[in-house]
């Protein structure tokens, strides 16, 4: 058994999947490499160009260990790889040897690096593998291009050149639409050095406007393209990915951004694209690859729901995956995955992939866990690897035949056969032929290879999940027709062999493990060497000499085992029937038997170790077997007392002996055989058993006579427990037994009991109620006890469907009603709970107990209570609610309560039904004061902003007065905490009040209605164009909103979202390229600011630095370089200087594409102040005041507070150690980067 076990715990590789491509293992971090491997191999005329090269060229591997040998590792292994994806019968193929070749270590191999670096580098060691052979020159002559760099002179013409080669192109992805503006960007707009930025030209030895330009010379057979996904954020100091929207063409025109216009070939098509999924420091790739010389098995996601489907029911549409039928989700996922199955470890991540559920989540609390449902379904599931494997059983594989008309995919299935030798998996596997006419797309993740559709490839424009290197063609290359479906093609005839011997050594490895993982041992106890004694199967001799223990296949049938036990045993004669059969401590015990011979073994659960009674299935040594769980057999410890005297004095002993009893017989039945066994008389005898209260602690409960047609079974007794048989005039004694454990016989009243409470009284009071004791059993059901309860307390004039039982908790409150159909210990009573008996009809499943009260103080309001059915609507719900509590109007709303019992979520959906809205039985639910808005409507807070200006008047003054004073009389003050940034600015908001107003209706709505609030009617505001509407986020000014016409719901309001307004002198148009600021010009050798003007700024042709700074100085009439200027930071109290000396030297091709004030690190927007210092005045470049430091050390104080609060709180847990702990890692900065290289030998 061991050495078998040990066959069974290595699993050779798996098959390939069903679209007959190989993928590539993870070692742990190379997912990047799988992803350019599988482009490479792909590209049929690099694949081919190195099948080309043989090894008198290369060497040998066999001598790569030699000294002084010059074999080339590197193309001989990834040759051999190639040979592996493209012929080898496996899933996926190992990159071990590979990544030996490149000299890399565990540290390489586990760490993630970026695949664009790789592309060079790799593609660097294949042409130092080369030198010298015939494919020396295989990198250049597929992958490089020329880029041709001109500088025209405007004075004297003359043109500057510099050529440069490329492998790949590099494209911005940073405020640019898509691939073909950003070559726009690189090869058609020209960049004109004018003004501060000229050109020395050689020719004129000077200075000189001129023009740069860069244009494609030479176009390579094969585009590659990077996509620079990464920047680098200068406000956080970190990296970060652009994930936002860029578009690439399938079919690209390399023609404009060629230098001269007749150029050859210029038409590409997309047949890769590499995938990064993750953010800038981590991730995984993927790519999607066209399957040009159409080597797989493709087919559509539609054809495949309806493949899957239609392995249960041919004529049945859907998608099982889209079900609710955990049987018929997994069976799906099966089949997708083919005949080797999957891991059961990994088919719960599978369906997590699929569903997008977990299995824990959705299906453990009905079905158990996922391999309990897996051994469940014997019939459907075949559990391999000593069932750490799982696969569809054989008829589950093949397909129904039928024709799939959108791929012309055919399918055959192969049937069963039950020859021993086609057992296995081979004769399960689908064969299919592909068209010759299409050419698909497939999706190679690391060891998974799936079909996609063309039109996939829209989702990786944009999201965490994006193309990050695209891989192009010439549309003028053309396949060969033999290489259309030849994997064999060009392949060289010793890799052929190669992989010809692997293949048959994986046939022999699979055919090995098979065997070892589907026999199985088999115990054999047979019939003629058995006796039926004191209640189970006893051997009638040894037991070695009654059992018989053969190997056999578990997926052989019983007709097959009944054949094996006759060729074995010569001397059986007549019928043989075969029970499942178990050891059990009273001895052999049958539970069922086998009567289809055509079953298999596996699917009767018959496993390793099983254990097998053979016999003729009438009697066992002229007895009858009473068979079934029912009938088991259970040795009980009987303990009976004996009177033994010593000195003269009687000492009371309890005795303990062995009887064997089956799980249904009943206590009369057990009373009688003990009062003959113990001599008491079935009138005195007690039969007690034990109760355990703990682990250390038990009584004996004693039997009455309702409990005599109690079983064993019901009272959970097990093999090798204890029953006490006694006299009735030991009990209450305490007496030792033979295990020196106290005996304590507790009198009858200690039995399982509950206490029931009558509050059906007219005007009864709770503490007054008449209590009742009923004992009850775990299975009784709840109406039994109900009826119980009302023939003890007398109450039969009262209706019992009026009627209902509630259990009352330790602090007295009456929880909801009870179901009536479920048991004692369904309900969760435990024994001692206390129930009361109260007026009203019991819920039906249907239907909800629901409390509720009136206004966000819970304790001070009465807590009410109604019945509603599920069905009903929310509004519906409130309408009963305000009935019961006597209320009306319609300016009401419900809300849920949160776990803090305060006021919760909101209920928004009126029409929702209580089951769509997730209400549950016993919820809490609270009826607020004020209308919901209609459907379609907004409530907006509404608050005056008031920004401190130097051009205001004498109204805008009273203004804010005014407003002050309507404030301080309605008690609103403005929002201040502590400490808030705004007390050390010029902004001050209070608020209005709220609006509710529809979505459909548009900004200038918006300013009339809230014009119409009480504290702004005492104003003369001439129009709504008086009105600057601003939008908060926090509390804070963000932007203003823009375009009179623009509907609110197109806004987008969030929760948090307020609406701040101010008043203006004049009116204003801001139009959507106006970008409006306040500066604050800087007083000469002083820290302060004059105070803030606005300017409106045009950011329509350029919104860069040098566009601000012209801006700035226009309106001060000064010379550009005769300011500084700096962003303002308030909530930091930080001045950033805006700068444009990176834009001088910037080498980019046009202006607008100069570094944006909108993005990293000024990020600037409506509002902001930017501080200005005049240079001809004022030398000091600091723009911080006084302010700001006070405001920092505010900002210190406050985080050092913080960390104080945190670390005492955590000393007061205990968890000092830790949190210092985790305040060093986030000081730790990330792990420096290691630069990716492989190790090449030197051929030259």
């Amino acid at each position: 058994m061991g050495e078998n076990q040990g066959k069974k715990n290595t699993e050779p590789p798996a098959r390939r999947a069903a679209c007959n491509l190989s993928g590539i293992k993870n070692q742990g971090g190379t997912c990047y490499l799988n992803s350019l491997l599988q482009t490479l191999l792909y590209t049929p005329e690099f694949r081919e160009s190195l099948f080309a090269l043989g090894p008198e060229e290369l060497g040998d591997l066999s001598d790569k260990d030699k000294p002084e040998s010059k074999v080339r590792v590197i193309p001989l292994e990834l040759q051999r790889l190639f040979a592996q994806l493209l012929l080898a019968d496996q899933l996926a193929a190992s990159t071990s040897d590979l990544t030996d070749s490149f000299g890399w270590t565990s540290n390489e191999e586990t760490s993630q690096h970026d695949v664009q670096e790789l592309n060079r580098i790799l593609f660097s060691a294949l042409e130092s593998s080369l030198v010298g052979t015939s494919g020396h020159n295989l990198i250049n002559r597929l992958y490089r291009g020329i880029v041709v760099n001109k500088i025209l002179c405007e004075e004297c013409d003359n043109i500057s050149e510099r050529q440069e080669d490329f492998l790949d192109l590099t494209a911005a992805v940073k405020d640019v639409s898509g691939l073909e503006e950003a070559l726009y960007d690189l090869y058609v707009e020209e960049e004109h050095f004018d003004n501060d930025n000229l050109y020395q030209c050689g020719r004129c030895e000077k200075l000189v406007k001129a023009i740069k330009s860069a244009k494609i010379r030479h176009l390579p057979t094969f585009l590659t393209i990077s996509l620079l996904r990464f920047n680098f954020d200068f406000a956080k100091c970190e990296r970060y990915k652009e994930t936002g929207g860029y578009s690439f063409p399938v079919r690209l025109d390399m023609q404009p951004f060629c230098e001269h216009d007749n150029l050859p070939g210029t038409e590409y098509e997309l047949f890769s694209v590499i995938i990064h999924k993750g953010g800038c420091y981590g991730g995984h790739y993927h790519a999607y690859i066209k399957d040009i010389d159409q080597l797989g098995n493709w087919f559509s996601s539609d054809e495949e729901k309806a493949v899957i489907s239609s392995t249960k029911n041919p004529t049945n549409d859907a998608s099982p995956l889209e079900l609710g039928d955990p049987l018929e989700i997994l069976r799906a996922i099966l089949v997708q995955l083919g005949p080797d199955g999957i891991l059961v470890d990994q088919l719960g991540q599978k369906l997590l992939e699929k569903v997008g559920v977990a299995w824990n989540k959705r299906y453990r609390k009905q079905c158990g866990s996922i391999r309990k449902f897996l051994e469940s379904h014997p019939d459907v599931f075949l559990l391999k690897a000593n069932g750490a494997r799982v696969a569809l059983k054989h008829s589950e594989h093949g397909y129904s035949g039928q024709q799939l008309n959108k791929t012309k995919v055919r399918k055959t299935q192969i049937g069963n056969s039950k020859a021993d030798s086609e057992h296995g998996d081979d004769a399960e596997r689908t064969q299919s032929i592909t068209p010759t006419s299409e050419v698909h797309w497939f999706d190679f993740d690391d060891s998974q290879v799936r079909p996609i559709q063309e039109k996939d490839i829209e989702k990786q424009f944009q999201g965490k999940e994006c193309a990050y290197m695209l891989f192009y063609r010439k549309s003028q290359l053309q396949r060969p027709e033999q290489a259309r479906g030849n994997s064999r093609y060009k392949v060289p005839a010793n890799l052929q062999e190669e992989m010809a011997t692997l293949d048959a050594n994986l046939q022999q490895q699979r055919a090995e493990f098979d065997s070892a993982a589907n026999n199985i041992e088999i115990h054999l106890h047979l019939g003629p060497m058995y006796k039926f004694e004191n209640g189970a199967l006893q051997p009638v001799s040894s037991q070695k000499d009654s059992v018989l223990t053969i190997t056999i296949d578990r997926r052989k049938t019983v007709g097959d085992l009944m054949q094996t036990i006759f060729q074995q045993l010569d001397f059986w004669k007549g019928d043989m029937v075969i029970s499942l059969a178990k050891q059990l401590p009273a001895g052999l015990h049958l539970y069922e038997t086998f009567k289809e011979d055509h079953s298999s073994l596996h699917s009767l659960g018959i496993t390793d170790g099983t254990i097998l009674f053979v016999w003729d299935g009438n009697k066992v040594c002229g007895v009858d077997v009473q068979m079934g769980e029912e009938f088991e057999p259970l040795l009980l410890n009987i303990l009976y007392p004996h009177l033994r005297r010593k000195s003269e004095t009687e000492i009371v002993q309890f005795c303990e002996t062995q009887k064997v009893f089956t799980r249904n017989t009943c206590f009369g039945s057990i009373r009688e055989a003990l009062a003959l066994s113990t001599g008491i008389s079935p009138e005195e005898l007690t039969l007690c058993y034990r109760k355990f209260k703990n682990k250390t602690s038990s009584n004996w409960v004693a039997c009455d006579n309702e409990d005599i047609h109690t079983t064993l079974a019901q009272l959970r007794l097990k093999d090798g427990d204890s029953m006490l048989a006694t006299d009735q005039k030991y009990n209450g004694l305490s007496v030792p037994c033979p295990n020196d454990i106290p005996l304590n016989v507790v009198p009858q009243t200690d039995r399982s009991w509950l206490q029931i409470k009558n509050y059906c009284g007219e005007g009864l009071p709770q503490t007054a109620a008449t209590v009742v004791t009923i004992p009850v059993t775990m299975e009784m059901l709840v109406s039994a006890l109900k009826d119980n309860a009302i023939e003890k307390l007398k109450l039969k004039d009262e209706k019992e469907n009026e009627i209902c039982l509630r259990p009352i908790d330790r602090v007295g409150k009456l929880l909801p009603p009870v179901y009536e159909n479920l048991t004692v210990k369904d309900a969760g009573f435990k024994t001692g709970s206390t129930l009361a008996l109260f007026p009203g009809r019991t819920p039906t499943e249907t239907q909800l107990f629901l409390y509720f009260t009136i206004g966000d103080r819970l304790h001070l309001s009465p807590e009410m209570e109604i019945v509603a059915e599920q069905s009903i609507s929310v509004r519906e719900c409130l309408q009963l609610m305000l009935e019961k509590a006597g209320l009306s109007g319609e300016h009401w709303h419900l809300r849920k309560t949160d776990w803090c019992c305060d006021a919760g979520e909101v209920l928004k959906d009126e029409e929702a039904t209580l089951a769509d809205m997730k209400i549950t039985n016993g919820e809490t639910l609270i009826i607020m004061e004020g209308r919901l808005p209609p459907k379609g409507f907004l409530t907006l807070p509404i608050w005056f902003y008031q920004p401190a200006l130097n051009s205001v008047n004498t109204e805008y003054f009273q203004a804010n007065k005014s407003i002050d004073e309507g404030l301080c009389s309605l008690s609103i003050l403005p929002t201040t905490r502590d400490f808030m940034p705004q007390q050390y600015t010029d902004t001050e908001l209070d608020f209005l009040g709220n609006i509710e107003i529809s979505g459909d209706a548009n900004l200038e709505d918006l300013k009339v209605q809230v014009l119409t609030l009480p504290l702004l009617q005492g104003f003369s505001v001439p129009s709504v164009q008086f009105l600057r509407v601003w939008l908060l986020e926090n509390k804070s000014p963000v932007k203003i909103l823009r375009n009179q016409q623009q509907q609110l719901g197109k806004f987008k309001f969030g929760s948090s979202v307020g609406i701040g307004i101010q008043l203006l002198q004049a009116e204003e148009h801001l139009g959507s390229t106006e970008l409006l600021l306040r500066l604050r010009m800087a007083v000469p050798g002083e820290r302060t600011y004059y105070p803030a003007m606005e300017v409106v700024w045009d950011v329509s042709k350029e919104f860069t630095a040098r566009a601000l700074r012209q801006r700035i100085s226009q309106h001060y009439s000064l010379l550009p370089e005769q300011i500084e200027i700096a962003k303002q930071f308030t909530d930091l109290f930080e001045w950033m200087p805006i700068t444009t000396w990176s834009q001088q030297v910037s080498k980019k091709k046009k202006k607008k594409k100069l570094q944006s004030l909108q993005g990293a690190p000024y990020y600037l927007k409506d509002g902001d102040v930017i501080g200005v210092k005049n240079l001809l005045i004022d030398n000091n470049k600091d723009f911080s005041t006084m302010t700001d430091d006070i405001g920092k050390e505010k900002l210190k104080l406050e985080d050092n507070s913080k960390d104080k609060s945190q670390q005492s709180t955590a000393h007061q847990s205990g968890d000092a150690t830790e949190n210092s702990e985790r305040q060093i890692v986030r000081g730790q900065t990330r792990r420096p980067e290691v630069a990716l290289s492989i190790s090449v030998a030197d051929f030259r």
